[in-house]
């Protein structure tokens, strides 16, 4: 491989970071154009909540099973392959005649997804190391950070411009690029993995897909009492809410997946998830990290959308041009993180970014109401971005630090999946709050009203999370749920705040370790356990 002083040497890292790019933005793309997919292909109510749903379900549920297929047979080859499969999914999603197309389409893009993302890290964790790992890291994190804001503009812009199906065929010139420039990433896998654990597989699987499913849905067929009537894969719950026996299931497999990998771990037997990791201080406590960052901002992405939409009535796309504040200041924050790290170490700039992080939360909470202008919050989204762009960026290196080379697959999945399951807490804790705030505050707002008007408007609000704001006629009534929103919503951020900052807490126990010096790659041997340069069998 070439030196990494050269610039042939970042081509790896161009390649990686568009893929990651392209998956973050589409998985947040499609909640603008979902007004206009209904539209066009006349969906229900269950097929709205499964196009974006089953997309985050599958992509959480497979990490792990990739993660240690790309260990197994190769990491560029898996990150091609999931590209390809995006690719195909994307073509057939905005060919969509149906809403059950859509969806079943919408889960093959997230196996794809399952399969590119974790292999990014790996291979980065692989090619580079020093100083350009401190690089490579702050590009990958501030993605991860930044393009889930940006997500929501170009959604607008798209569907505004060109119909909801320009959202999936943005994706083919994308791919077609990325899969040419993959030809380019050295290939690495860990040459004494084998073996299966089909069990295992079908465990992790089960135990993710469960556990998110709860915390996604929780909110919206409810934690125990049934909301609604509930169509999960065929099966249809009317007395009972189908989230506590997804929770049950989910939280069994989980821990049945720990002993039989404990106990295959003893025996010497190939493995699906390697549990020793969190025996490294540095991926144990970066994982604890990780899940309050997705929290806070996850949690953020989701509430912030729908006070601009619901409450103010702004447009998609001007509210994704205020929320682009954050993406704009996480950029800006990633590219100073490789001249900080010459001097405060790893955990310092995490600490600093989650504490900016707080900060930027507490200020947008304090910038809400109901008459503000667009310009208020955009300050804070910046900070609170900014935040985002330290602890993301660097928080990604001290993760992986210690993770041998042979295992960075696995190890991608697994850090992965800790992020997936902190933004469905984050959805679930923050939208529960959001939700319970806006019917108390309709109540206590209309408490001069008659029963069923104060209780009827309080159930509407409070079930379309505030997108039913925009339909109530009395001006009267309107104003105050605006304003029970900007309660509701300021609520959330200063709970968010508050997370962050134990967060801060949290840092404390990472691993003291110098600031990042040059380094040069290690050599490969040609036929060893985990081989660089080209494929042979490709």
């Amino acid at each position: 491989m070439p030196s990494p002083s050269t610039r042939q040497s970042w081509l790896p890292l161009i390649v990686l970071a568009t893929g990651v790019s392209m998956v973050i933005v589409d998985a947040t793309i499609v909640n603008v154009a979902v007004p206009a997919i209904i539209a066009d292909l006349r969906l229900g109510a269950t097929d709205v909540e499964w196009v974006n749903s089953i997309y985050s379900l599958m992509f959480a549920a497979l990490l792990i099973p990739f993660g240690r297929a790309g260990d197994r047979y190769g990491r560029r080859r898996l990150f091609a392959l999931g590209v390809a499969v995006f690719l195909l999914a994307s073509v057939l999603a905005a060919t969509s005649v149906s809403g059950p197309m859509l969806i079943a389409v919408r889960a093959v893009q997230g196996a794809g997804a399952a399969m590119a993302v974790p292999m990014t890290l790996a291979i980065i964790n692989r090619v580079y190391v020093g100083r350009q790992r401190v690089i490579a890291f702050a590009v990958w994190g501030s993605i991860i950070g930044g393009m889930a804001a940006v997500g929501p503009l170009a959604g607008g812009w798209l569907v505004t411009e060109y119909g909801w199906r320009a959202a999936f065929w943005i994706n083919l010139p994308i791919g077609a690029l990325l899969l040419l420039g993959s030809l380019r990433v050295p290939e690495s896998r860990d040459g004494h993995a084998a073996g299966g654990d089909l069990l295992g597989l079908v465990l992790a699987v089960l135990g993710t897909t469960g556990v998110v499913f709860a915390l996604i849905e929780g909110q919206k067929y409810g934690w125990w009492e049934p909301r609604r009537v509930a169509d999960v894969f065929g099966l249809r719950f009317e007395a009972v809410s189908p989230v506590p026996f997804a929770l049950a299931v989910g939280v069994l497999a989980l821990a049945a997946l720990v002993v039989r990998e404990r106990a295959r771990e003893r025996a010497g037997r190939p493995v699906l998830v390697n549990l020793t990791l969190f025996e490294l201080p540095s991926f144990r406590y970066g994982s604890m990290a990780a899940v309050i960052v997705a929290l806070g901002e996850f949690g953020m992405i989701l509430v912030l959308p729908l006070f601009l939409q619901s409450a103010l009535g702004y447009t998609a796309f001007r509210a994704g041009l205020v929320i682009a504040a954050l993406a704009l200041g996480t950029f800006l924050a990633g590219g100073m993180v490789p001249p900080l790290s010459k001097t405060l170490s790893p955990r310092a700039i995490v600490r600093i970014g989650l504490a900016l992080e707080a900060a930027g939360a507490a200020g947008i909470g304090l910038s809400l109401s109901a008459d503000m202008g667009p310009w208020r919050p955009v300050p804070w989204l910046f900070l609170y971005g900014a935040g985002i762009g330290f602890a993301t960026a660097q928080l990604t290196g001290v993760l992986m630090a210690d993770v041998p080379a042979h295992l960075s697959g696995g190890a991608s999945a697994l850090q992965s999946t800790v992020r997936q399951l902190g933004a469905a807490l984050g959805v679930a804790i923050l939208g529960g709050v959001l939700v319970a705030g806006l019917g108390s505050a309709v109540e206590r707002g209309l408490a001069d009203r008659p029963e069923q008007i104060r209780t009827g408007v309080a159930r509407a609000v409070e079930e379309s999370a505030g997108a039913a704001i925009p339909s109530l006629r009395d001006p009267a009534i309107h104003a105050v749920a605006v304003d029970a929103a900007a309660e509701a919503t300021r609520r959330v951020t200063f709970i968010t705040a508050l997370a962050l900052l134990a967060g801060v807490g949290v840092t404390l126990l990472l691993p003291r370790t110098p600031a990042a010096k040059a380094e040069s790659p290690e050599p490969v041997a040609a036929g060893g356990p985990d081989t660089g340069g080209r494929d042979p069998d490709l």
